[in-house]
Order: C-alpha cells, then structure tokens, then sequence
C-alpha cells in the first residue's frame, strides 16, 4: 500500500488532466496517458458508468484503477496483479483502509490483450464487469457518492478511451 500511496502523490502533485469533458491538452495520447488522474464530473450517483478501455503492457506486474473523493478518501482501489493472477479491492476513509476484498471467478487481463473495464455505481454498490462479464460487487464504504469526484489509474496498461 505504501507504494500505491506514492503514486497517488505523484498524480495529485502532476495535475495532469482536469475532467474527463474538459481535457488540458489537445493531444489525446498525451491527455490518456499513465499515470492518469482526471476528475468525475458531477461525482459519481446510481445509474453512473464509468468505461475504461485499454490494453494491458507486454510483460505486465500490475496495474491500479481507484475511484477517491478529490485527494481524500479512496471509494474503490482496485489493484490488479499479474503475478498472483488476483484483483485485490479496497477502500480508504479518514485515512484508515478497510478489509481487502480478493475473490473473483476468473482472472481476466492478459498480457498485450485490449480490454474493456465497466464500473457500475448502484445504490449499494459498484458493479464491475470486464469484457461483459460481470467480475465482481463492491459495498459503498465511501458516502455521500458525491463526493467520489476522481479517478486515478496506473501501472502496465495503456488506456485508450475513457467515459
């Protein structure tokens, strides 16, 4: 967790790109580029759905996509790790992580493959699906939704759309 606290520094402190609508620069591999941090306008509420499409790195360690409320809390850390072929999930509020969450059905990144990331924010949850399939449910620890205003995504991928 230490390190994924350094990234998060570095992204708050580059100020890379503003919102998703309203992109700092005029080039879009640069405005996708990783690390990325952007903001949610509006925040996020149920019915809200964030895609995130990319492909994975050649020889890929990990990669990192968490939902946070500004610099703040952390609604959804999402760490996806080659390796142990595992997707760890967690949540931070008044800087205390809560109980990290590991089971899934399957394990669906593959090296140089593209993918597709849907985050689904319901009333009890985030949904997340991959490709289509459903991956797996995240409790809100994070309220009001609101407040979730910021996505952060790092690590062996490229990103090639995001909405």
């Amino acid at each position: 967790m230490a390190e994924l606290s350094a990234v998060r520094h570095e992204l708050r402190t580059r100020n890379l790109s503003s919102s998703f609508g309203e992109p700092q620069c005029k080039d879009e591999q640069q405005k996708l580029a990783v690390p990325f941090c952007g903001g949610i306008r509006g925040g996020l509420r149920p019915g809200k759905k964030i895609t995130i499409m990319g492909v994975v790195n050649a020889d890929p360690d990990r990669f990192d996509i968490s939902l946070t409320c500004g610099c703040g809390d952390v609604a959804l850390d999402m760490c996806v790790r080659f390796e142990d072929r595992e997707i760890l999930r967690n949540a931070c509020v008044s800087d205390s992580w809560g109980e990290e969450e590991r089971s899934i059905p399957y394990f669906p990144f593959i090296a140089e493959q593209p993918f597709r990331v849907e985050i689904h924010c319901e009333h009890p949850r985030f949904r997340v699906l991959v490709d289509g399939h459903q991956l797996f449910d995240f409790y809100h620890r994070v309220t009001p939704l609101a407040a979730i205003d910021t996505i952060q995504i790092s690590g062996s991928l490229t990103i090639t759309k995001l909405n």
